[in-house]
Formats: C-alpha cells, structure tokens, sequence
C-alpha cells in the first residue's frame, strides 16, 4: 500500500469517531486502531502520542557530562536555545506552504510586520488548504518550516516578536 495513502487513513482515522479501521487490497491489509483517549480528552488533557528515543551517545570518562547533541566530529554541541518572541504553532498535522499557490509570492517574509489575523502560511491536510492566521501583532523574525515539509501537531511554524 503506498504510504501517503497510508498516511491519509491515519489521519481519517484520528480526525474522526471511528475507533477502528481495517483495509483489504490485492497487496495487503491494513488495521488501524485509534488508541483509548476518552479519560484524557474527560480531564482536558491529551495524551501525547509514544515517541521513539533515539541511542544516546555517552560522554567519555575524562570530559564532563553536558547536555547538547552530538556533532559529526564527536564533540558535544551546546543545546539548542528556546526560540524568544510569540512561536505559532500548527494547529494540525499536514504539509506546509508559505505561498498560496506555487510560484506565489510568500505569504509573510522574515522581517515582514504583520495584524493578528493576518495570513502566515498554508498547511494542506486530506487535500484541503488551511489558511493559517497569525494571533498577535508584530514582526516576522523567523520562518521555521521549509516550504512543502511535513508538519506535526503542535510543530513551531513562525516567530513573531
């Protein structure tokens, strides 16, 4: 089964009251179960979806354990800082534009001043364009998502400062 196709059922599944959906084809079958939320969604809390955790590298003996990643040459790399300003976020998971067509100019460019409400990016989920509207006034200082990059729920997309 071809993995877009896949994913598309994923999100159906997910985005709806369907608990479970199985798919037979000439190459395969497929079954997808929603997971149990209902005591989450009763307390107003969702429950993040399990991550896989990739191996961690250790320190060597003589050098102090420091958080950061690993660099290609061995050495650690300090952590990543928190981005300063007003992030938003993807309000749902799909593919992320910066123009409203291709071949469009960008919806918002770095240093651009934008209105809460004004237009920032597309994302398209199940074939539909969402129109993402920023929700505070002031100025573009990053752009976070490539155009046309797969976006998650929650995903930093935009920084406003």
């Amino acid at each position: 089964m071809d993995l877009r196709k896949l994913k598309t059922l994923v999100d159906l599944v997910s985005e709806s009251n369907i608990s479970e959906l199985e798919i037979t084809e000439a190459d395969g079958k497929v079954r997808i179960v929603k997971a149990d939320t209902s005591l989450a969604r009763a307390a107003g809390q969702w429950l993040p979806a399990p991550v896989l955790a990739a191996p961690v590298a250790t320190a060597s003996a003589a050098g102090a354990a420091t958080p950061g990643a690993v660099t290609a040459a061995g050495g650690v790399a300090p952590p990543a800082a928190p981005e300063t300003g007003h992030v938003i976020r993807s309000p749902m998971v799909g593919t992320f534009y910066r123009a409203s067509s291709p071949g469009a100019k960008p919806l918002v460019e770095i240093g651009q001043a934008v209105k809460e409400g004004d237009p920032i990016c597309i994302i398209e989920a199940m074939k539909i364009m969402n129109e993402i509207d920023a929700d505070k006034a002031g100025t573009v200082t990053k752009v976070l998502v490539e155009n046309g990059q797969a976006v998650e729920f929650d995903q930093p997309l935009v920084v406003i400062e």
